[in-house]
């Protein structure tokens, strides 16, 4: 799952509010250990997004 989130991710970075909404699905399939790894991904990958990726994975439960 973590392969795919990251493919997704990857085809709609051009919109931040698409890439937003696709990182809170993607989260929501994941184990907690896929989570981390999606965050440091996330991060390190979209930086022009940190805010807006910080913000998704502050929110979830």
């Amino acid at each position: 799952m973590l392969e795919l989130s990251k493919n997704i991710l990857s085809k709609v970075s051009f919109d931040k509010i698409l890439f937003k909404k696709e990182l809170r699905k993607s989260i929501g399939w994941m184990s907690k250990k896929e989570v981390i790894h999606l965050k440091i991904w996330t991060l390190t990958t979209f930086s022009q997004y940190k805010n807006t990726i910080l913000e998704v994975f502050d929110n979830i439960a």
